[in-house]
């Protein structure tokens, strides 16, 4: 669990540039949809 934490910690975007920050989320967004798909695909 603190591992993940720490991941979540690592990949936060402090932006206060509104565009900077919604790009960051769509690109965290896009990765783990990847992630559940490659993993679904490989199940």
């Amino acid at each position: 669990m603190r591992e993940l934490l720490r991941l979540a910690r690592q990949l936060r975007c402090d932006s206060p540039d509104p565009r900077e920050a919604f790009a960051h989320r769509m690109r965290i967004g896009v990765v783990v949809a990847l992630f559940i798909l490659i993993a679904y695909l490989l199940r």
